[in-house]
Formats: structure tokens, C-alpha cells, sequence
């Protein structure tokens, strides 16, 4: 079934650490060979081995419209005759920013990067330019991406790895970087009480993705919002994953939460390697040239990413039923899901919010990365291969969020409520 996958996946690891460009596409974490993709259309991906999947990835978040999607991929030919890249100010990414701030709340200037690990990078050495303080908080199982300040107790891959101590990531810097349970308000204030006037910036995912998808709870954001006016601390908001997914305006604008700074990736280049971060413009004016924080990169604001983002952004301004018709397309999903599971009989927990879902085989609320870590974990790998010998290809991993995409069906929906009941029969046999 997966024969050429796994002839690529041995000659990969000859040139290739792990045979992969990124960690979790190993399949590690499930166990099994990687699936190699040949190519992707609407809410389907086509392995080498000419299988195809229902797709709950999305290019881990960004396919919001499907994959591979016409108007996207016909601005992307075009601009490509152009030039691939200038390394030069052009006026798309005027463009680009104009709709950005248009579109999410309390961002008043946003600097284009080259991915969502750099947008987080540079919010924080911003932060820290900022308010001339050092450390940082962060919340456990959170990812920001692989910049050192972000690697400690981080989730996605790191957690799919179990890796709680980055080699590489100094003693410095993991002394400047604090952490704290996601959804505990008291041990935030407590850290911010025991560094006084040392913190920066504390960084969030408003709805967790990297541990599984985990909402805040009730009062949480507007907590840490209230610590940071009180103590004249950043507040940024990593949307890498929420951004122009949850709404138009992001988990600012779905959650109705204030952000100093938010942080893009993948979404803003309809699927391209792009990133941005933006915010209030007392901060962002600190930024070089303006300021003395520097930050730079060759392929910022790159035209290709910048118009397929501003096609695909310019789509969901335009088109807000998009959300409304995503979201029903999860309700129905997770209902079907929860059908599903409540027959089997087993502990489970399904977590949602806009078109963000996870299945945690869990006989608890799973609230941070501690439930999260503590769900049974060895089940879901075998409903993972369950699920994908019958079509259907989830993240391979307990600790990631899926990803809805507009082009699913009704039809793909059913398919896959009806995999997941075939997949829990068989692991009751």
C-alpha cells in the first residue's frame, strides 16, 4: 500500500537527518513510514502510491480554502514570470500590510518575515527592546517555533518527542525564559511576582494547536491581559496558527482579547513559507529603522508569498461566510465524532473551536499540557493508522490540532465519522 513511500523514506535518510525537513512528518510519534505526497487538491492529498486521503491537516493550518486553490494558484503563476524575488521594497507588500491591519484588531504597523518562528523571534527581541527587561513567560506544551527562548517544555514536536531539554539552548537562555501551565492565572502572577520588573513579554497561543487543540478557559486571556497593563509587560498573541483562521480578525477578534503584539505564519501566504508580526505602534515603532531593535531578511515580504496571502486574505475580508460555513462543517464533525465515541464506550474527549478540533483518549478534561500529556497517547496511534488505512489522514500526533479546509464535503464528513467507527470496531477486536 505504501510501497514507494517507504523506497523514498529510506533513500531520504541517506542525505536527510531522520529522512525529514521537519520532526513530526517522521512518524515517530505513531510509529510507521511517512507518507510521501505527490500532490493535493481541494480537501484531498495523493500519495506517491497513488492512495488518496481526506485531509485534517491543511498544511498544518493554512489551506483554509482547500488545497491547491484556483485564484491562489493562478496569482502565484503570474507574479512568477515577474521575478521570484527582489530583495527590494515592492508595492504588494504596501498592499499586503494595508489589509493585514484592516483585518486584525489593535494592529497598527506589521513587519513581513519569512516564517512564524521568525514572527515570534523577533516579537520577543522586540518586546525585550521594548520595556528593557530579559525574561519571558510562556505556557508548557506551547510552540512558538525553534528559536531558542521558545524550546523550553514547548509542545508539537518537542512534545511528540518528549524532549523537555534542548541541547544547544543555553543555561542563559533558559534561565531568561519562565513557564507556566496553560489555563493557571495564579501561577502566572506568581512567576510575575517573584521577577518583578524583570519580565518582558509573556507570549500565548490563544487556543492551543500544539498540544492538541485546548481553549482557554473563561477569564484566562483577560487575565493575563490585566497582569500585563498592571505591570508593564508585552502581551503577545502567537496567531500563527488562529490568525485569519478563527475569523477574520483572528482569536483577537473571535475571543474579543486585546494583543501589544500578534504574531503570523502560513495563513498570511496561503500556504507559501511567510510570516509577519504586528502590533501597537508606540512598540512596533522600536523596530530598525525606526528603532534601534533590529531585524531583517532577504526574502521578507517575498511577491510570490505576498500575493498568494493577499489573495487568499482578500477572499476571507470579502467572504466572512467562510467561517460560519467552516465552523458548522467542525459542529457537524465533532457531533459525529462524539456519536461515534459515546456507542464505543471508552473515555475520549473531543475539544473544538471555530475549525480547530483534537480526540483525546482521555477520562478527563484535557485543559493543558499536563491532561494533555496524560490521555492515552498509545491508543491514538493506533486509531492513527486505523483511520489512514481507511483514507482519512489526521496529524501524526496526539499533540497536534486538526484543520479544517472549506473544500470538505458533507460527504467527506460522513466518510469520516463512518472510518472512525470502523477504526474503533477494529481496535475492540
Amino acid at each position: 500500500m505504501y510501497t514507494k513511500s517507504k523506497e523514498l523514506f529510506e533513500r531520504a535518510q541517506k542525505t536527510i537527518p531522520g529522512g525529514v525537513n521537519s520532526p513530526v512528518r517522521a512518524f515517530r510519534s505513531v510509529g510507521g513510514t511517512p507518507l510521501f505526497m505527490k500532490k493535493a487538491a481541494g480537501a484531498y492529498l495523493y500519495d506517491v502510491d497513488g492512495n488518496r486521503y481526506v485531509d485534517y491537516i491543511a498544511s498544518w493550518g493554512p489551506m483554509i480554502l482547500g488545497h491547491a486553490w484556483a485564484p491562489v494558484v493562478k496569482a502565484i503563476q503570474e507574479y512568477a514570470t515577474y521575478s521570484t524575488s527582489y530583495g527590494a521594497p515592492t508595492e504588494l507588500e504596501i498592499e499586503m500590510a494595508e489589509l493585514i491591519v484592516s483585518m486584525a484588531p489593535n494592529v497598527d504597523l506589521v513587519r513581513m518575515v519569512s516564517s512564524g518562528t521568525e514572527a515570534c523571534m523577533s516579537a520577543i527581541r522586540l518586546a525585550r527592546g521594548y520595556t528593557g527587561r530579559n525574561k519571558i513567560i510562556k505556557f508548557e506544551g506551547h510552540y512558538h517555533g525553534h528559536a531558542d527562548s521558545f524550546l523550553v517544555k514547548a509542545g508539537s514536536g518537542v512534545a511528540t518527542f518528549n524532549i523537555q531539554t534542548v541541547p544547544g539552548v543555553t543555561p542563559g537562555v533558559s534561565q531568561d525564559t519562565l513557564t507556566a501551565a496553560y489555563n493557571d492565572l495564579d501561577g502566572v502572577k506568581k512567576l510575575v511576582a517573584e521577577h518583578a520588573g524583570q519580565v518582558a513579554a509573556i507570549i500565548v497561543e490563544p487556543v492551543a494547536g500544539n498540544m492538541g487543540c485546548i481553549l482557554p478557559q473563561a477569564g484566562f486571556l483577560e487575565g493575563l491581559r490585566e497582569i500585563c497593563d498592571a505591570e508593564g509587560i508585552v502581551f503577545i498573541l502567537d496567531e500563527v496558527m488562529t490568525g485569519f483562521r478563527l475569523a477574520p480578525g483572528g482569536a483577537q477578534e473571535r475571543l474579543g482579547i486585546r494583543a501589544d503584539l500578534s504574531t503570523y505564519g502560513k495563513v498570511i501566504g496561503g500556504g507559501m513559507p511567510v510570516g509577519a508580526f504586528g502590533g501597537r505602534k508606540e512598540i512596533m515603532q522600536h523596530i530598525s529603522p525606526l528603532g534601534n531593535v533590529y531585524q531583517a531578511g532577504t526574502l521578507s515580504g517575498n511577491p510570490i508569498a505576498m500575493i498568494a496571502g493577499y489573495t487568499m486574505l482578500t477572499h476571507l475580508k470579502d467572504t466572512p461566510s467562510v467561517y460560519t460555513e467552516l465552523e458548522e462543517k467542525t459542529i457537524y464533525l465533532r457531533d459525529g465524532l462524539d456519536n461515534v465515541f459515546r456507542q464505543w464506550g471508552q473515555p475520549y474527549r473531543i475539544n473544538q473551536l471555530g475549525s480547530m478540533i483534537s480526540v483525546h483518549f482521555s477520562d478527563h478534561a484535557v485543559t493543558d499540557f499536563a491532561t494533555a500529556s496524560s490521555a492515552n497517547n498509545e491508543l491514538f496511534k493506533l486509531f492513527f493508522h486505523s483511520m489512514l488505512r481507511r483514507g482519512i489522514y489526521l496529524p501524526p500526533s496526539a499533540f497536534e490540532s486538526w484543520f479544517l479546509n472549506n473544500a470538505l464535503t458533507t460527504a467527506d464528513l460522513d466518510a469520516t465519522i463512518k472510518a472512525a467507527a470502523e477504526s474503533l470496531a477494529e481496535l475492540n477486536g
